[in-house]
């Protein structure tokens, strides 16, 4: 069973009359609620007002892969936990980041970049492309799907190569942006995947929800190891030479 943490940032919701219509229990409420469906995942949720953001070492221990949803509070994550979370992915821990995440504490670290972008609020349709179809990510999704209503989201991405780009968007307004990518950071595995603003209803799509749970799947640690400069003896013997 693979042990997921959904974060959150749970401001919106509080304070948008509009986001609390659309997300009445949070935006971490509604992942985790369909990813619970999936008997392979054992979920749980953290928000940003929680005591050490609601990730403390024992949360941490206890998570194979952690799900971060944030936009308005990225600067009130402390920088000791976006330090944790940063060590965790490079042990092996499994980090999804959606939507405006981009601009978070642990996903800028791990990325060494700015990870800006340009955006557009319109309520515009986004057209999302499977350029990797073999990818364990896109398993049963087609050679597109469409986001009716959307922010847009357009390049230049200010990120690092990533080892895959799994979608490309196309929005109606004509930009097109790397709305699906992939990492591997020490042991971790990273995806980014864009869809999700929180005034729209995306995270009830089943699409979404099919690619979120592969994500989940192929981000799950295939090993935990500290990545220590260890001094080791050798295998074969040898003549050791004073330095």
């Amino acid at each position: 069973m693979i042990r997921v943490t959904v974060w959150n940032e749970y401001r919106h919701e509080k304070v948008n009359e509009r986001v609390a219509q659309v997300y009445p229990n949070g935006i971490h409420n509604a992942i985790a609620d369909f990813l619970k469906k999936d008997d392979r995942f054992k979920v749980r949720t953290a928000t940003l007002d929680e005591p050490e953001n609601g990730l403390s070492d024992q949360v941490l221990d206890e998570t194979d892969v952690l799900v971060w949803w944030g936009h308005k509070a990225h600067e009130e994550v402390l920088d000791s936990v976006a330090a944790k979370v940063q060590s965790r992915v490079q042990e092996g821990m499994g980090f999804i980041v959606l939507h405006s995440s981009h601009m978070s504490k642990p996903f800028r670290l791990l990325m060494g970049t700015t990870c800006t972008l340009k955006w557009r609020k319109a309520g515009e349709k986004e057209r999302l492309w499977n350029i990797s179809p073999t990818h364990p990510i896109t398993k049963g999704i087609g050679d597109y799907f469409e986001l009716e209503h959307t922010e847009m989201y357009g390049e230049y991405f200010d990120i690092p190569k990533p080892d895959d780009n799994i979608f490309i968007s196309w929005f109606s307004g004509g930009e097109v942006f790397r709305s699906g990518c992939v990492w591997t950071r020490g042991n971790g595995r990273i995806f980014y995947f864009k869809p999700g603003h929180e005034t729209f209803p995306i995270y009830y799509d089943q699409t979404i929800q099919k690619i979120i749970c592969n994500a989940v799947e192929w981000c799950a640690p295939v090993m935990y190891r500290k990545l220590d400069c260890v001094n080791v003896s050798p295998i074969e013997p040898i003549e050791i030479i004073e330095c």
